[in-house]
């Protein structure tokens, strides 16, 4: 028989309502044998007690229910980040605040360049802080006009490039009509692209060469540190291309003895007819393996609403800006669903505007009329903008959401002001309104786009705090334990993965979070300042000190 090993704690919290807390867990084989006291774990048989988590708090191995691993490869190019930010080593990179200092960085990496032809590549723009400014392409023709420069937004929908990418991707010429690519008085484009439709042929000459989404080995090991960092031991990849190649890289990098989490990636809808998409992720549902689970899809329905591409309902943008993109046809969307669910594949559907949720909400309904499925668990991801009738009518249709917590606290004080005025970004991210009205919730990071951190997520769901410190939308705030919920078994929940992960309790994987302070006794404002010791995942022990 197995070795049994019993971990003593300070206090452990379970997610299981029938046992809330213990003092001591048993795992045998990577799995739960049991969470109790000594004395009840010891009439298992011979037991191993552990004691290196005596002064810890563990938790169920959080669950990030909406990340790309993408983010590990970003930090091989130039952070142009607003906010300063903690790269997979831990080092803290200073945010930038100016145009001017986003170009003097990216000339500053132009200048060790040795290869006269590689690109400079930088990525987490934000512009809306900069006055909402444009980048453009004379901008970044002061970093090279000999090299290709491209900067991805924070969003992940919008990129600017400068002259010579343009031309190396055979795009600077007029002619163009695409709301995607804006023009300039001389009818040649600015240099700012929006949407993977025009983002994604530019991509491969400014140092994106993976389609924007997939990270390539290198950059799945180090997001697999950031995930030690902040506790999780789940995450999602919510939009990976997954190329042959991709896949057998994936397969092998997961399967390594020490390679500390379970990656869950969803492959991304543009590139395939949805009866081959169907058919390519059934298929790949077959290699599954306990570390990564295939066989999922994600959809994007329109675009970002801090870079004014996400589709909102009547009266839009609070600026007079132009509603945004539609990133793929109702007829498709409507194909899709149909399809997946005859197949038996979960479906997750980017949506950030409420017209976009609305357009989902209308499709899934004579879906499931066509092929009834009481357990789908389709999710909106996102799903900013939903107001209190959008999610009454996505808990009858059984569908779950994720809602992107952290976006109150980095982009909350400019929708207020800038996107969508007083009233619509009050009730943004609306955690409150979703559980009362019976919809299975999970709250996220959508790292790279906010840095992964559960905790920050927790933090930011009962808080509501915008970056000038305002509170914004108190009676949307959740108490401590629903949003702890909401990154353990909520998120768990959201990728069928409930009865596997997201509580301490028999059967269940040994997944842990093992923190320095207990997030139940502590005041709420300091949720996010909790530190994180590591992660346990299936038994095996990850220290963050030692990565």
């Amino acid at each position: 028989m197995s070795e049994t090993i019993v971990y003593s704690a300070k206090k452990i919290i379970t997610m299981n309502p029938s046992r809330p807390e213990a003092t001591h867990v048993a795992v045998r084989d990577g799995r739960i044998l049991g969470a109790g006291s000594l004395s009840e774990l010891q009439t298992w048989g011979d037991v191993r007690l552990d004691e290196r988590f005596a002064d810890k708090v563990l938790m169920p191995g959080f669950v990030e229910g909406h990340a790309h691993v993408m983010e590990g490869s970003l930090w091989s190019k130039v952070y142009c980040g607003w906010f300063d930010r903690a790269d997979p080593d831990g080092k803290l990179w200073s945010g930038v605040k100016t145009v001017d200092a986003v170009v003097a960085r990216l000339q500053a990496a132009e200048a060790a360049l040795e290869d006269p032809a590689a690109a400079v590549s930088g990525w987490q723009l934000d512009p809306i802080y900069m006055d909402n400014t444009t980048l453009t392409r004379a901008d970044l023709d002061r970093v090279s006009t000999t090299r290709a420069v491209g900067v991805l937004h924070a969003s992940g929908h919008i990129m600017n490039v400068n002259t010579k990418a343009l031309e190396l991707a055979g795009m600077l010429k007029t002619g163009h009509n695409h709301p995607g690519i804006p023009l300039g008085a001389d009818g040649l484009p600015t240099g700012e692209l929006k949407g993977p439709e025009v983002m994604t042929p530019v991509g491969p000459f400014v140092g994106f060469e993976r389609n924007l989404l997939d990270a390539d080995e290198a950059g799945l090991r180090n997001f697999a540190k950031l995930c030690v960092r902040t506790g999780t031991t789940t995450i999602t990849d919510l939009a990976s291309r997954m190329d042959e190649d991709t896949v057998e890289m994936m397969l092998r990098v997961t399967n390594e003895p020490q390679y500390p989490i379970r990656l869950m990636p969803f492959r991304f809808f543009l590139g395939l007819s949805a009866p081959e998409l169907v058919e390519t992720v059934v298929a790949m549902k077959k290699i599954s393996t306990d570390r990564l689970r295939l066989g999922q899809i994600k959809i994007v329905v329109d675009g970002s609403i801090q870079g004014f591409s996400a589709r909102l309902r009547w009266p839009g943008y609070h600026n007079g800006a132009p509603n945004g993109l539609w990133y793929i046809a109702p007829e498709h969307l409507s194909e899709l669903l149909h399809l997946a669910l005859a197949a038996g594949v979960q479906v997750h559907t980017h949506t950030n505007g409420d017209q976009a949720t609305q357009l989902v909400l209308e499709k899934l309904a004579p879906a499931l009329q066509a092929h009834p499925n009481p357990d789908h668990r389709f999710t909106l991801q996102h799903c900013q903008l939903a107001d209190a009738a959008q999610f009454r009518l996505a808990a009858k249709l059984g569908m779950c959401v994720n809602l992107f917590a952290n976006h109150h606290y980095y982009w909350g004080d400019e929708h207020y002001n800038l996107t969508v005025g007083p009233d619509r970004a009050t009730r943004m991210n609306a955690c409150r309104t979703a559980l009362d009205s019976g919809v299975p919730m999970a709250i996220h990071s959508d790292a790279p786009v906010t840095p992964l951190g559960p905790l920050f997520t927790a933090w930011a769901a009962v808080n509501r705090i915008t970056a000038s410190g305002r509170v914004q939308g108190d009676e949307e705030r959740i108490g401590v334990s629903e949003a702890l919920y909401a990154i353990t078994m909520g998120a768990a929940y959201t990728l069928h993965l409930d009865g596997e992960i997201g509580s301490i309790e028999t059967g269940k994987k040994a997944d842990f979070a093992v923190l320095e302070a207990d997030p139940t006794a502590c005041d709420p404002m300091k949720l996010k300042d909790i530190p994180v010791w590591g992660t346990v995942q299936g038994g095996r022990i990850f220290p963050a000190a030692e990565l």
